[in-house]
């Protein structure tokens, strides 16, 4: 039956579809149907299931069925014939010849990646889970003004010179640049000149970017523990020796620290990701007192401060740095929307032409046109306008969970953190939790929460469930907010 051996490859901790794989659900799902039409189990011509009969075979959603079906049509797997069904295609390579031999435990390591690319792509590779109600990280940018933006950008395609089709070795628009860096000392306390502002691609670019010039291959990088998965990433790639530090509830700890004297110090002070501790005033400066000690650089991450809740946003680490060793690193995509791919970098002011010429010498940025619409948005007053709409939008889907979960904050075995900022929340459960497990079993559901201690990387003693709302829609948030408080009582039980 398809059903059973769907479910024996999902299941199979080594396989391509298994909970191992770090794959997203509907993946999975596809790497399993796919497996069987390749092995002859479905044979050229055979009838499939309906989605709606799959998603209850397999006790998955119905979305992330379909989400696999299309994948397989799209590939050209699967045929559908209107008012008849969805079928094998009839030329399928390989399909109805017999099952191959399945590969032995350790043969799907690629031998032609170095050690380093091995970690890359084999750690931390949980996180990577498809987008559903209440997956943390994405934003909800259906409001995002489309048609105006639209007109902005045309207008400067239009009247675009050549030198805007160029490359830029100035770090960028410079308007786009005194504007971010107008918004920055206001909002966030940050003290630059427009000089100092380098636009990027987004976070993992100033990241990498920081990496290159402030360090060489090997030098000892703190970074906090748990961790966001796209820094571990971005300063692994770099070639650094990650020591993870620990976090407690006033953020990183540099007294816990141990090993090497650090050359760059990566931190999330305003909202720590994963937990979403503030770190206080007399943390931040033992922080910068610490850097100052090892002759260190911090990469200061406020990946998401334009949303805070309760009381007057926290003043970025940067604004306390009397000495310019604070790299100041943010985002447009969380306000705007992802695929703007536009992100920006505070140099230290020593180091400006240095950071403008690797800037150049890296990565030949480009994108002038779009950064003019950008910076054009920014100056008629629409991007304060979009802030203003998705705050209120995101407060009022934060109360709506923050009521939903209440239940759980009474049974005294549970504990909430990061709730007064950002996009989403913190779980905190005992030890005695799998939340891995809860995570799988949400998922199965089609609600995407991610486990706290997927983010750990040496710390065992943390179990927790992230929770995002930026994307859970209203209608959905109260049902799915009862099923997790139903699972996390089953559990705690």
């Amino acid at each position: 039956m398809l059903a059973d051996y769907v479910l024996t490859e999902m299941a199979r901790p080594d396989g391509p579809a298994g909970p191992g794989s770090g794959l997203p659900l509907n993946r999975r799902l596809y790497e399993a149907l796919r497996r069987a039409m390749l092995e002859g189990r479905l044979s050229a011509g055979d009838r499939l299931p309906s989605s709606r009969e799959l998603a209850q075979d397999l006790h998955l959603s119905r979305n992330t069925v379909v989400a696999a079906l299309e994948q397989l049509g799209a590939e050209g797997y699967l045929v559908s014939r209107v008012g008849s069904g969805t079928y094998v295609h009839e030329q399928l390579p390989h399909a109805g010849m017999g099952a191959r031999p399945r590969a032995h435990a350790g043969t799907t390591r690629l031998p032609g990646l170095s050690g380093r690319g091995r970690v890359l792509v084999e750690r931390y590779g949980a996180c990577a889970l498809e987008i559903q109600p209440f997956t943390p990280g994405p934003a909800d940018f259906s409001a995002f003004p489309v048609a105006l933006w639209q007109r902005l950008q045309n207008r400067h395609w239009r009247n675009a010179r050549p030198e805007m089709l160029d490359y830029t070795t100035s770090g960028g628009y410079g308007p786009l640049r005194r504007a971010v860096a107008d918004y920055l000392r206001v909002s966030r306390s940050v003290r630059l000149d427009p000089e100092q502002v380098l636009i990027t691609t987004g976070t993992q670019q100033s990241l990498e970017l920081c990496a290159q010039l402030l360090a060489d291959a090997g030098d000892a990088v703190w970074i906090e523990d748990p961790a966001y998965w796209g820094a571990i990433k971005a300063l692994t790639a770099c070639g650094l020796q990650l020591q993870p530090v620990p976090v407690d509830g006033d953020g990183v700890d540099p007294a816990a620290a141990s090993g090497t004297a650090p050359r760059l110090i990566y931190v999330t002070p305003s909202h720590q990701y994963p937990s979403g501790v503030v770190m206080p005033l007399v943390r931040r400066q033992a922080l910068l007192a610490a850097a100052a000690r090892a002759n260190a650089w911090i990469l200061e991450d406020d990946y998401d401060s334009e949303f805070r809740f309760d009381g007057a946003p926290i003043a970025s680490l940067s604004g306390l740095d009397d000495d310019g060793r604070v790299c100041y690193l943010g985002t447009f995509s969380k306000v705007l929307y992802p695929g703007l791919k536009l992100g920006y970098l505070v140099a230290p002011r020593a180091l400006v032409d240095a950071f403008r010429q690797a800037h150049y010498d890296l990565y030949r940025p480009g994108q002038l046109p779009l950064q003019a619409a950008l910076a054009e948005f920014i100056e008629m007053g629409h991007f304060a306008a979009a802030l203003r709409r998705t705050r209120q939008t995101y407060a009022a889907r934060r109360a709506q969970l923050l009521q939903a979960l209440e239940p759980l904050l009474h049974t005294g075995q549970v504990q909430l953190t990061g709730a007064a900022q950002g996009l989403h929340l913190c779980l905190r459960l005992p030890l005695s939790v799998d939340d891995r497990a809860i995570a799988e079993q949400l998922a199965a559901e089609g609600i995407s929460v991610r486990p706290l201690s997927a983010y750990c990387l040496q710390r065992r003693d943390l179990r927790g469930l992230l929770i995002g709302y930026g994307y859970a829609q209203p209608q959905l948030i109260e049902p799915c907010a009862r099923r997790i408080v139903a699972v996390v009582q089953q559990a705690l039980r």
